[in-house]
């Protein structure tokens, strides 16, 4: 069942749901609105030949600050990884969904290609998969409103939340878009 906008109001009041900063008008019919961070990783192609994914691949990207009002500019193809500006958590019961909003999706932004799924227990800022599939530049602007999360509660809560010791989650309390950690998954040789 997804929450509705009076049952989001209430489980923020309760501190159950917890984002920080909360705009004012943010909470819509079923979602709320969620804001694009300062921070901006950007793939550097030109420093290494290939992913290999059971390595670490820190020399990858590159960290970009994006001024107030300075423009990013997200080229035809290009794909960065960006972070919400809200920090969010989910609670034992709820799972949560991330997605786009429509009036960017139909300029050809897209915020996530797999990551839109929020786990119960969930701590942190999240970071955004941004691709651009249209013809031409879009801008993003720190703070602009980039997707919107909707709750879904679960039949029992779950036993093991995101971020316990014996699920191995990698994410856990990111304040700054992450890169993959999937090199995390293979056995150490």
């Amino acid at each position: 069942m997804v929450l509705s906008d009076r049952t989001i109001r209430e489980e923020i009041d309760k501190g159950r749901i917890v984002i920080q900063p909360l705009g004012e008008g943010c909470v819509q019919p079923a979602s709320v609105d969620l804001h694009l961070g300062r921070n901006i990783l950007v793939f550097q192609n030109n420093r290494v030949p290939y992913v290999d994914v059971r390595k670490p691949n820190d020399r990858l990207t590159e960290m970009i600050t994006v001024g107030d009002d300075d423009p990013f500019m997200l080229h035809p193809g290009e794909f960065v990884l960006g972070i919400t500006l809200e920090h969010v958590e989910v609670p034992d019961d709820l799972v949560a969904r991330l997605e786009g909003k429509s009036s960017l999706g139909r300029i050809g932004l897209l915020i996530h290609s797999t990551a839109g799924y929020v786990d119960p227990g969930w701590r942190g800022n999240l970071t955004l998969e941004l691709s651009n599939v249209s013809n031409l530049p879009i801008t993003l602007y720190h703070r602009m409103k980039i997707g919107q999360i909707s709750f879904l509660r679960l039949t029992t809560p779950a036993e093991r939340l995101y971020g316990s010791a014996e699920l191995g989650s990698k994410y856990q309390g990111q304040q700054v878009p992450t890169p993959s950690r999937i090199h995390l998954d293979f056995d150490p040789k």
